[in-house]
């Protein structure tokens, strides 16, 4: 599977999760509502469309603080 790496300035654009088929793709995280656990992870975007994804919660939410992180440039090590 190859890995799907979007790049805008040298900076991560969004995060990168996957469908339930293996699929990767791009998610704006900032337009997340929330994430249900159905098992798997149903993230509920504020304009009423989801996705199902692999990733679990606690994944989901790291790759947001580091998403985050280099947006506003923050460290998490302190």
């Amino acid at each position: 599977m190859s890995r799907l790496r979007l790049k805008c300035k040298g900076k991560c654009v969004m995060i990168v999760l996957t469908k339930l088929n293996d699929q990767p793709f791009l998610i704006n995280c900032a337009q997340i509502e929330a994430v249900e656990l159905i098992p798997e992870s149903k993230i509920v975007m504020m304009n009423g469309k989801f996705y199902i994804v692999k990733e679990s919660a606690e994944e989901i939410i790291q790759k947001t603080i580091e998403y985050n992180g280099k947006i506003h440039c923050y460290h998490t090590d302190r």
